[in-house]
């Protein structure tokens, strides 16, 4: 690394380039704990989750449900029921849910707090000087939380295809007939359905052999059944070849098992992934390293390169979700802040992670498919949701928790859960872990009837009756028959 010298003083202890969940949390810890802040973004505030990611997607959700249930009116006693809408309304209804959180994250919140809020591009000129414009900030230490963008692939004629992606979506206002979604992860998957359910004809495009490849077979498999029912076309094992546009005609050409497939649409989203901001402020000047996965290569402090400079969030990995990059953001300002007197080691030993397509998929910790990889011995308990009493009461019984533990022991390895508000009910076992507790305590823990959250100690109790042996029930047999006299 170059050497470069250090200024004799500061105008602040801290600068964050980027203010999306990494950047802002950074900011909030450096204020919070009265340390002078600059906080720069050349976008807008609140970066790719609130204004393209987790909320416009989830308000999107939210409406494609409510559709979805009138449809299924039979289903919860209603003979017959419709509704009417404009794609347009519910566009807006998306822009407006923004507005009104978008208050969290505005220049107005942050500049309160005694962050020093900067708009405009940030080029880092030395491990402690950035430079916005014609003037110069200078900073004991940096922290790079630029993100990530929507990753576009160099399939042959794309350019010449409009193509939406997670950023533009939320733009449009006529919803598209026909919808090529390109990518079967999260992201796709959710959107997917979403449209279908709005009444667009769908059809997903996977290279791999299942969606959600990340999950085990069987989880990918009910999320596949389901998008079926409900009228999404699955391609899989599918490789985008090249895109033809003919007047107003666009075709996919695919490739699949030696043949190629032809895939008409009106609209592609390209849905394969995100790729970190690495380019336009100034990293390879500095030559800070870059990781095989093409984010910024961090150490165990989340330093990049230079002691004086950190990365957190997207940009670093190597989890793109929203609540790891503030989970870093911790570490990130802590280290940067206090780091003359200690570090502290970011910790990624619990982490969670919900797809939020209907029912939802939640998970923490490693599942089957993992396990078997790694040759980590564990014990299934699995608990199905057509069991539990308010599922069956509001016809939201499809799903199953199933929970990876250590053989004969308590301790909780992973857990899966496919259901509605899976990616709420998930949270216990996240603390459980977290915190060492196994399922003898989630057991011993008295839950509300009838709640969802029944399903959790259940599965403890399915776990606690798998671990009794014959021999003890029938000591116990022998005891209260000597009772009996």
């Amino acid at each position: 690394m170059q050497s470069y010298p250090k200024p004799k003083s500061f105008d602040a202890n801290l600068i964050v380039i980027g203010a999306g969940s990494a950047g802002l949390v950074s900011a909030y810890i450096a204020a919070a704990v009265q340390a002078k802040v600059i906080l720069i973004e050349k976008h807008k505030m609140g970066g790719d989750c609130l204004n393209f990611g987790c909320v416009p997607s989830k308000a999107l959700i939210r409406s494609a449900k409510y559709m979805q249930q009138i449809k299924d009116s039979k289903k919860y006693g209603i003979k017959k029921a419709n509704a009417e809408f404009d794609f347009a309304d519910i566009m807006e209804r998306i822009q407006n849910v923004i507005k009104k959180i978008e208050p969290h994250d505005s220049v107005e919140r942050y500049t309160s707090l005694g962050v020093d809020v900067v708009q405009g591009s940030a080029e880092i000129v030395t491990p402690y000087s950035v430079k916005v414009g014609d003037k110069t900030y200078t900073a004991r230490s940096i922290i790079i939380a630029a993100g990530a963008a929507p990753f576009v692939p160099p399939i042959k004629g794309i350019e010449n295809i409009d193509y939406l992606t997670s950023d533009n979506l939320w733009e449009i206002r006529k919803q598209p007939k026909r919808l090529l979604v390109l990518g079967g992860g999260p992201i796709g998957c959710e959107l997917a359905q979403s449209f279908a359910r709005l009444g667009s004809e769908v059809t997903m495009v996977e290279m791999l052999p299942r969606i959600m490849i990340r999950e085990d077979e069987e989880v990918s498999q009910l999320i596949a059944d389901k998008f079926t029912t409900e009228g999404v076309k699955l391609l899989t094992e599918h490789k985008a070849v090249e895109f033809i546009k003919k007047g107003s005609k666009k075709t996919l050409l695919c490739e699949h098992d030696g043949n190629t497939v032809e895939v008409p649409f009106d609209e592609v989203l390209v849905a394969v992934g995100r790729a970190a901001r690495l380019k336009g402020f100034g990293l390879q000047k500095l030559d800070i390293p870059v990781s095989k996965r093409r984010t910024i290569e961090v150490n165990d402090y989340l330093q990049a390169g230079y002691s004086s400079i950190y990365a957190c969030g997207d940009i670093a990995g190597p989890y793109q979700f929203t609540h790891t990059a503030s989970h870093q953001a911790w570490y990130a300002s802590v280290n940067a802040l206090f780091g003359l007197f200690k570090k502290f080691k970011v910790d990624y030993s619990v982490i969670p992670w919900a797809t939020f397509t209907d029912p939802e998929v939640a998970r923490v910790g490693i599942n089957k498919t993992e396990a078997k990889e790694k040759g980590i011995k564990y014990e299934i308990t699995q608990y199905p949701l057509d069991d539990l009493d308010r599922a069956i009461a509001e016809g939201e019984d499809a799903g199953h928790l199933e929970v990876l533990t250590v053989p004969g022991k308590d301790k909780i390895l992973g857990v899966t859960i496919v259901g509605a508000h899976a990616g709420d009910l998930i949270a216990e076992f996240v603390f459980a872990m977290r915190h060492g507790l196994g399922m003898n305590k989630i057991l011993g823990t008295i839950h509300i009837y009838p709640t969802r959250m029944e399903s959790v100690k259940f599965a403890a109790g399915n776990w606690k009756k798998a671990q009794t042996k014959d021999w003890q029930l029938k000591l116990l047999q022998r005891f209260h028959r000597w009772r009996r006299g």
